[in-house]
């Protein structure tokens, strides 16, 4: 199935290479017995690296490689030869993907941008050779540095997903409907809890050839912040959308309750969530007449711009779309 590739979260161990040592060597000719030391430096060793490419969304390819090893460099040699730089690796992986340490949690760095490269594992210098320690009191230095050694360790690769638009509701509000209807993307939908299990994104095609990308993420319960549920496992895709787009379906018991809720999840996993721009659309709205309506948005939580949509019917999507770019482009 394919859902079951979307993977955002590997832990891999990683081992750059060594730096090569620099070389003791003098220089030996026909007609210059006492030749001075020409003792090249050891290469660089490999370093492993991370590069951002748009074409990926997983880190499927990353689960089962548990061990990334780098190339050592090679000795230097006598005549100055420096020796080769130990082979790179280079691990592609999606925007949106953070690097972390797998002893301290520490956040190493994050790839935002196509063809971005940052250095996971640095490889080690290589070894001076003797050449570089000749002084005018020592003509012929019999010694040369040995190589650094490369880093090693355990790295977590995290992916947060990169989308103008995240869809925040309970399970079974229409996210994925929504996110079909606006969208190419073809999420599993059914009427159950959890349909959705893993994040989904969608380019939203918008006026004048503009468009702009939604993500559907697993729908939050009460107490996803400590785990419930699905957990924090994907309250982390939330963290890079411009906006947040609330989804309550009209049938909702208490719709001021229910929004209320997914703030204090939101609040509860990071504060700062709150900070972003917020919209509230009130979904399965055909099966209201317009007097019930104008009922229901005296009952509506304060201080959030809401519509009233029906993803199936087609009803106030043209309406979202303009009020989803006129946020992004505030």
């Amino acid at each position: 199935m394919a859902q079951s590739n979307f993977i955002d979260h590997v832990r891999i161990h990683c081992r750059s290479g060594n730096g090569g040592a620099g070389s003791v060597h003098f220089r030996r000719e026909k007609h210059v017995p006492k030749g001075g030391p020409d003792g090249g430096n050891g290469g660089r060793g490999g370093h492993i690296v991370l590069k951002g490419n748009t074409q990926m969304w997983t880190l499927l390819h990353l689960r089962y490689r548990k061990h990334v090893i780098a190339g050592n460099g090679e000795n230097g040699s006598g005549q100055r030869s420096t020796g080769s730089d130990g082979e790179d690796i280079v691990l592609e992986v999606p925007l949106g993907t953070v690097a972390r340490d797998a002893e301290t949690n520490e956040i190493l760095f994050e790839i935002n941008e196509h063809d971005e490269e940052k250095i996971l594992a640095q490889g080690g210098r290589g070894g001076l050779g003797n050449e570089n320690f000749k002084t005018a009191t020592n003509q012929t230095p019999r010694y040369a540095q040995p190589g650094e050694d490369g880093q090693e360790g355990w790295f977590v690769l995290e992916l947060k997903l990169l989308a103008d638009v995240g869809l925040v509701g309970f399970p079974n509000a229409g996210k994925s409907t929504l996110l079909s209807v606006l969208s190419a993307a073809k999420p599993e939908i059914a009427d159950y809890p959890f349909t959705t299990l893993v994040p989904n994104l969608g380019v939203v095609a918008y006026r004048d050839h503009k468009s702009f990308v939604m993500a559907d993420i697993p729908g939050i319960i009460e107490g996803a912040a400590e785990g419930k549920g699905l957990g924090i496992r994907f309250l982390r895709h939330i963290e890079r959308n411009s906006i947040l787009l609330f989804l309550i379906p009209a049938d909702a018991d208490d719709i001021e309750k229910e929004y209320q809720i997914l703030l204090n999840e939101l609040e509860k996993y990071n504060p700062e969530l709150l900070d972003k721009e917020r919209l509230l659309a009130i979904s399965k709205s055909d099966m209201l007449d317009e007097e019930m309506i104008n009922e229901m948005k005296e009952l509506l939580p304060k201080g959030v711009s809401t519509l009233f949509i029906s993803s199936v019917a087609n009803q106030g999507l043209t309406e979202l779309k303009d009020l989803i770019w006129k946020s992004i482009n505030k």
